[in-house]
């Protein structure tokens, strides 16, 4: 025993074993770190393999495409830029619009007949009364199911073209949505029609793109009278007009409805869109089309909706169209726009994460469309003063 200083004895402590971990922990801990570094070996060779591919092989090239062309008709079209690189975006988006002109360019061969409904002919005096039998009356709308491996949607078929309207908005400043269009003004139907004026796409809805008429009237103008535009629009017998064409040029044509947008892709039955890489990406669409007859078909598909719906290319659409008889077909605005009403319902899922957007524009469906009060709210505004960002 030795004495400390303070007179308290010192006890002499023998020193505690160290503990090693065992063998096993060490073995468990090394192979984590060899798996740790397999792993990010194959994701690296990974990598550099799905680069080559998607980068230098045609397969992998046309779906890097496909996807470009699918951020250019959202609201993240400069993000393209990463797959195809600036220029080639540029140069993309520039081919598109020359597509669209030559479309435009052809010559319609006027295949749309429409047969008058027969009406009460006088008998002459002393004559015998002739019976006319009457077919079966045909409902004026209906719907049908569509879909693909990337989409899902519904076909609206309208027997009569003459019972379609462009409605705009009830009130001054901001857009209105279709299902309150149809309510406001007691429609049967509704869809989306023309393009707007949208900044940083969060605007009101209230500034259509280009020019609007409804009820052989021009509503809306954004250019001269003999400035052309790519048009949709049906004129006073009925027959579906689409292509480039000015204000002076649509009056002169008894042209009754009509919104700006494109591009016209069927044309004499013929379809123009040739394969799924130019069918401008995939989408929620909504496009128009009209039959011999005059039927008109509207295709309204979902998107963006992964396990529900993706969207479709317009070679998809111009495909439906042509398999139900289309003679002449172009596109609306889709996107975040494209909805349907029916019966005061929304029929599709709009792809949205607001639910139905305030539009400028929409094609309502009329049992007497001339009895429809719309006017023109855009009356008297300067279109340059517009604030399509104020709410």
């Amino acid at each position: 025993m030795s004495v400390n200083l303070s007179g308290n004895p010192q006890v002499q402590t023998a020193a505690a074993p160290s503990k090693k971990k065992p063998a096993s922990s060490k073995r468990r801990s090394s192979s984590l770190v060899t798996l740790f570094f397999y792993t990010m070996a194959a994701l690296f060779l990974f990598s550099m393999l799905f680069s080559l591919w998607f980068f230098l092989t045609e397969t992998g090239s046309n779906i890097r495409f496909m996807m470009a062309d699918t951020l250019i008709t959202t609201q993240h079209r400069d993000w393209a830029k990463y797959l195809i690189g600036s220029d080639e975006l540029d140069r993309r988006v520039q081919r598109y619009w020359a597509q669209f002109d030559r479309y435009s360019a052809i010559q319609d061969k006027g295949l749309v007949h429409i047969e008058r409904k027969p009406t009460a002919t006088p008998t002459p005096t002393g004559a015998a009364a002739v019976t006319v039998p009457v077919p079966p009356k045909q409902d004026l709308v209906e719907m049908e199911p569509i879909s693909g491996p990337n989409f899902k949607g519904q076909l609206l078929i309208i027997h009569d073209p003459k019972k379609l309207r462009i409605a705009v908005p009830g009130k001054v400043g901001k857009g209105e949505k279709v299902s309150s269009m149809v309510q406001r003004l007691g429609a049967i139907a509704g869809v989306n029609a023309g393009g707007f004026v949208d900044p940083e796409w969060m605007g009101n809805g209230f500034q259509p793109t280009g020019l609007v008429m409804s009820g052989g009237k021009v509503f809306y103008n954004d250019g001269g009278m003999n400035t052309p535009n790519h048009m949709v629009g049906i004129d006073k017998d009925g027959r579906m007009i689409a292509g480039k064409y000015s204000p002076n040029e649509l009056i002169k044509m008894g042209v009754q409805e009509a919104v700006t947008f494109a591009p016209k892709f069927i044309v004499n039955g013929v379809g123009q869109i040739k394969n799924q890489a130019d069918g401008w990406g995939i989408a929620p669409r909504t496009c128009m089309a009209q039959t011999e007859d005059g039927t008109i078909l509207f295709a309204i598909v979902d998107g963006r909706q992964p396990g529900y719906s993706i969207g479709a290319t317009l070679f998809d659409i111009q495909k439906i169209f042509l398999e139900h008889g289309a003679v002449t077909a172009a596109n609306m605005d889709g996107g975040s726009s494209t909805v349907l009403v029916k019966d005061n319902k929304i029929i599709n899922k709009p792809s949205s994460e607001y639910g139905e957007r305030y539009l400028p524009t929409a094609w309502l469906v009329f049992d007497e469309p001339e009895k429809a009060n719309i006017k023109n709210i855009w009356e008297g505004l300067d279109p340059s003063k517009i604030d399509p960002s104020k709410w």
